[in-house]
C-alpha cells in the first residue's frame, strides 16, 4: 500500500512516498518545493511516481495553499487526508486548551519524536524543538502528555523585525560568537542564543516538573544552524514530521483495513 506524506510549512512543501504507511516503511521518492512552485508538481516531480494508495499530510500555510496542493493530486485516485490535532492520538495526549487549535505540524512532530524515543528505549520526558520560519519548543511528560510549548520567531523574522524597527541595522548576516564585536555578529548571535535559551529553559521546566532528565529532539530546516550553539545534549532529526505522519498513518489506515 504506497503512502504519500506531505508537510506544507510556511515556506516550502516537502513530500515523501513510501512503500507502506508504517514507521519502518521504505522510502521510494522524496522532494521539496517552495510554495510559489507547487503548481508544477503534477507535471514535474509527481508525474512519474508510483500511484499512492493513501495520503496523509499536515499543513500550516492555509486553505488556499491546501486547495492548490489538492489540485496537483488530481492526477491520482487518492483521497487527501489532512491532520487536525485531536484530544489524543498515537499515544500522545493533547494538553492544549483547545486541542484542535494546536498547529498540526507541532502535533505531528511530537508524535514522531515520541515514536523515535520509544523505539530507542524506555519512555522519558521529551522536549521537541522545530526551527523554521517560526520556532516551537514543546514539553511532553513520560506518560505522553503534551504539557505545553513556546512559540518564538525564527532567525529570519527576528532580523527583519529589527531591520524594520531600528535605524541602521541593514547589515549582512554575521557569525555566532560568545562576545560579538560588530553589529552583524551581534544580531546573528542574539537570535541564535534566544532560541537556544528557550530550549534550555523548557528542559529546565520539564526536569523540575517530572524529576527526570528530559530527552531533547530538534528538527526543522534551520535546525543544523542551531546545533553548534546548543549547550544541551540533543538529537537532530531531518524529517521528524514524516516520522509522525508514518506513525499516525499506520494506526489510521490499519483500522480501516
Amino acid at each position: 500500500m504506497t503512502f504519500l506524506a506531505i508537510d506544507v510549512g510556511n515556506t516550502r512543501l516537502k513530500w515523501a512516498l513510501y512503500d507502506r504507511p508504517h514507521p519502518l516503511a521504505q522510502l521510494l521518492a522524496q522532494g521539496a518545493e517552495f510554495l510559489e512552485n507547487i503548481d508544477r508538481l503534477a507535471d514535474g516531480p509527481w508525474a512519474d511516481l508510483p500511484v499512492p494508495e493513501r495520503m496523509l499530510g499536515c499543513i500550516v500555510a492555509g486553505d488556499a495553499i491546501k486547495r492548490r496542493v489538492q489540485e496537483q493530486m488530481d492526477l491520482w485516485d487518492v483521497s487527501p487526508q489532512w491532520v487536525v490535532p485531536s484530544v489524543s492520538e498515537a499515544g500522545l495526549t493533547n494538553g492544549y486548551d483547545h486541542p484542535s487549535r494546536l498547529g498540526s505540524d507541532r502535533w505531528v512532530a511530537m508524535i514522531g519524536a515520541r515514536q523515535r524515543m520509544l523505539a530507542q528505549g524506555p519512555a522519558r520526558p521529551l522536549v521537541v524543538v522545530m526551527v523554521g520560519t517560526a520556532v516551537t519548543v514543546e514539553a511532553i511528560d513520560t506518560e505522553g502528555r503534551f504539557l505545553g510549548g513556546f512559540i518564538l520567531p525564527g532567525h529570519g523574522i527576528m532580523l527583519r523585525a529589527l531591520e524594520s524597527g531600528t535605524a541602521g541595522l541593514h547589515v549582512p548576516t554575521g557569525e555566532v560568537r560568545p562576545f560579538p564585536t560588530n553589529t552583524s555578529d551581534a544580531l546573528t548571535s542574539g537570535g541564535t542564543y534566544a532560541i537556544a535559551g528557550a530550549c534550555e529553559r523548557m528542559v529546565q521546566h520539564l526536569r523540575e516538573h517530572t524529576g527526570q532528565e528530559p530527552m531533547c529532539v530538534m528538527t526543522g530546516g534551520a535546525g543544523w544552524k542551531m546545533a553548534p550553539s546548543m549547550s544541551l545534549q540533543f538529537e537532530l532529526v531531518d524529517n521528524l514530521i514524516f516520522d509522525g505522519l508514518l506513525t499516525m498513518a499506520e494506526q489510521r489506515f490499519a483500522a480501516k483495513g
